[in-house]
């Protein structure tokens, strides 16, 4: 089990936080990041052995990137693809690869809604990383799409996220969305195990660190 961070999305995030993570998934300008905070993130993956990887948006900084952005295919398109390059050509001035990629926020659950989405954001991702692994939910097209491609897909569960009886994020605006007790979060982890591949943690939950701390301790018993 791989446990991954979004990262780069505030400027208080430490070094203590990403080293409970094996995969750090950076914010490349579409919704949160710049050159400045892709590039201390990826000092950090260097220093601390994590894999790199991108985590490209709808282009909308105003919004986080969590609503759904009337753009047209082809201009989203070269938005994930520019937003891709900027973190790999960071990473190469460091002797890193981009080793995955997981889109953020409304992309993320609108791509695994909508097949013809779901292949904009894996064409836009490939013509700047190649073949890359995919993280994304257990099932759906942005599976489909990114496996069509050849990439490796893994599964992802929230750890620090609550769910609706058919197995869905509860909205982020609802009573329940974000699961902030350390010990609540390190049970659904383990709940979340054997139908996930990687389990997620945000760097903006509150006691973000000592639920991090929880999930590991709780997937190594």
């Amino acid at each position: 089990m791989l446990l991954e961070l979004d990262a780069g999305e505030r400027d208080d995030e430490t070094e203590a936080l990403y080293a409970q993570f094996d995969l750090l998934n950076i914010a490349c300008g579409g919704h949160a990041g710049d050159a400045a905070s892709m590039a201390r993130v990826l000092d950090a993956c260097a220093r601390l052995g994590l894999r790199a990887g991108a985590h490209p948006s709808y282009p909308d900084r105003a919004s986080f990137g969590r609503r759904t952005l009337a753009i047209d295919h082809a201009a989203l398109e070269a938005s994930l693809t520019q937003q891709c390059a900027a973190l790999r050509s960071l990473a190469e001035q460091r002797g890193l690869t981009i080793d995955h990629v997981k889109p953020h926020g409304a992309l993320y659950h609108d791509a695994n809604a909508n097949r013809s989405l779901a292949d904009v954001v894996v064409s836009g991702v490939m013509a700047a990383l190649g073949v890359v692994t995919m993280i994304g939910p257990p099932a759906g097209a942005l599976r489909d799409s990114a496996r069509m491609s050849g990439m490796l897909y893994l599964r992802e569960g929230f750890a620090d996220r609550g769910t609706r009886a058919d197995g869905t994020l509860i909205p982020r605006d609802q009573p329940g969305a974000l699961i902030t007790d350390a010990v609540e979060a390190s049970t659904r982890a383990a709940e979340l195990a054997s139908n996930s591949d990687a389990l997620c943690v945000h760097g903006d939950t509150p006691n973000a660190l000592a639920i991090a701390r929880a999930v590991r301790a709780a997937l190594i018993r």
